[in-house]
């Protein structure tokens, strides 16, 4: 039996960090079963499971927004927990060579086709493009040094150790939201300062208050805090708006157990279990605690500089308004419905709406079904959270994208699939996957509220089954972990999907140092 494998202190330890018994006994079995794989029926295509829209239509939505978005709950939702160190692997693995990082050196590396060479050699020379080169260059200065002569040397392992270790500027430690992504002759921007910028343009309340909402790691809190307030003041005059920002962390209560590879309990050295954060999946609870009603998800990374703001803030409205016409169609069914009184019609009316506008199949057994029982089915469909998926064509990026899929009940539904969900060893899977033309960039608008404004509780409406297993490893031996269903696949699973195309240039992540370099992040100047 599982239970057999904890002791008391374990319980004790378990109930410290908030878990139970019982959750860790359910995750314990999780380890030992097949992965989850999904059954994909088939990719969503343009016209075909992702809605394209005209101008007019375009125009209709964004209407929309602009005349309800003043009077409703609008908030901005980021993750910004994730460290920066990713984004610096190759800088990282020149600076802990111990030996002379030089242009002469990583030039002939380049040459023989090393390609962290290559990726090396592209940063030193374009190192003055970047908007913390400033910052680095005072930090240099503080030390005896100039940024500017090194440079011009070809000489970049003290600038490179000042850019990334807390004898300096510390960026390898730091979440990606605190780095300097862009410049301005004003002065250089954070992510996290860009993201001020977005809300100050389209969840604006009426009293010109722009709430934003950041769950972050518990280390670095502070730093956003005080990231805030040195930039506050210039952004609300600036933009005439007051900014209300909250932050969280993710909760103890959301981590996982890790086992060894007999999927036994792994103990660290002083006998203790290992819990582990439970991945992106975590931040539902987070999502879940917050007072919003139409909520705005964009990762940290993804920001531009003004000049391609514009048409990124379109794209938000035209979302956001989307997403409104559908609430005030389902709300409407829902209200209907709730007053007891069948008027003729209103079922095809609302199958029709599933089929035509969510595209969603209604199976024979309903329509087909006494009217109670059609009214119950109906019902089910409808009063459910509802999101409005951004989706942009695949051009290499990895990771998720919009699927048909074929639920455990049998019915089917949109849902993002991330690559890991599918399973590698099935032809006619991978067939689907290869097929698919369009890619998660996470941009989404979620409506959390039901149609008598109360929120919905999302821990309703997550399918417990798309969990990943990962091997990692802990004070050099092997375990495995488990990640709980990721935010925007598994946790979302039993809401109401709907995929819209947005234009690429509405995604522009930043995964490594160099991205930053690319024409997207960089000043026309």
């Amino acid at each position: 039996m599982v239970e057999k494998m904890f002791a008391k202190k374990d319980l004790a330890q378990i109930e410290e960090h908030g878990l139970s018994e019982a959750e860790i006994n359910r995750q314990m079995s999780l380890f030992k079963m097949s992965t989850p794989y999904l059954n994909l029926l088939g990719p969503a295509f343009p016209g075909d499971g992702i809605r394209v829209f005209d101008d007019e239509q375009k125009k209709k939505f964004m209407g929309i927004y602009g005349e309800q978005s003043p009077r409703r709950e609008c908030l901005k939702f980021v993750p910004a927990s994730g460290a920066a160190s990713r984004m610096f692997k190759v800088l990282l693995s020149a600076m802990n060579r111990n030996r002379p990082v030089t242009t002469d050196s990583v030039s002939k590396e380049a040459d023989k086709g090393d390609k962290d060479a290559v990726q090396l050699l592209d940063f030193m020379e374009r190192i003055r493009d970047f908007a913390f080169f400033p910052d680095l260059n005072a930090c240099l200065k503080m030390k005896g040094l100039d940024g500017e002569t090194l440079t011009e040397q070809g000489s970049f392992t003290e600038l490179i150790k000042c850019l990334l270790t807390d004898d300096g500027l510390d960026y390898a430690n730091l979440p990606k939201g605190l780095l300097k992504f862009h410049r301005y002759p004003e002065g250089s921007r954070t992510a996290f300062e860009e993201h001020l910028v977005e809300a100050a343009a389209y969840v604006r309340k009426k009293d010109s208050i722009c709430p934003l909402h950041f769950t972050v790691s518990p280390e670095h809190r502070d730093k956003f805090r005080n990231c805030l307030e040195d930039t506050r003041k210039t952004y609300e005059e600036k933009f005439q708006a007051s900014f209300d920002v909250a932050f969280s962390i993710q909760k103890n209560a959301t981590d996982t157990v890790a086992v060894d590879l007999d999927n036994r309990p792994f103990r660290q050295e002083n006998g203790t279990l290992l819990f582990r954060p439970g991945g992106h999946g975590s931040l539902l609870r987070n999502l879940n605690d917050l007072k919003g009603e139409i909520i705005f998800i964009k990762n940290i990374d993804n920001v531009v500089p003004d000049r391609l703001k514009p048409e990124t803030f379109e794209w938000k409205k035209i979302m956001g308004g989307y997403l409104l016409f559908l609430q005030s169609r389902i709300f409407d069914f829902l209200k209907e419905f709730d007053s007891g009184e069948v008027v003729p019609g209103l079922f095809e009316r609302a199958e029709s709406f599933l089929e035509e506008e969510l595209m969603l199949p209604v199976p024979a057994s309903i329509t087909k079904g006494s009217s109670d029982d059609r009214r119950a089915s109906l019902i089910k469909r409808l009063d459910r959270p509802v999101r409005v998926c951004g989706m942009v064509k695949n051009a290499g990026e990895p990771g998720g994208g919009p699927f048909r899929v074929r639920d455990d009940d049998g019915g089917m539904s949109f849902q993002i699939v991330e690559t890991v969900q599918i399973d590698p060893d099935s032809a006619p899977q991978q067939s689907i996957l290869a097929a698919s033309t369009h890619f998660n960039p996470v941009d989404l608008v979620c409506g959390v509220r039901d149609w008598q404004g109360k929120p919905f509780d999302l821990k309703e409406f997550v399918n417990p089954n798309t969990f990943f297993v990962s091997e990692k490893s802990k004070d050099g031996r092997d375990l495995k972990a488990l990640e709980h269903p990721g935010l925007w696949n598994g946790s979302m699973a039993g809401w109401i999907t709907v995929f819209v195309e947005v234009p690429a240039i509405t995604f522009n992540p930043v995964k490594t140092v160099n991205d930053l370099l690319r024409k997207e992040h960089q000043p026309l100047d």
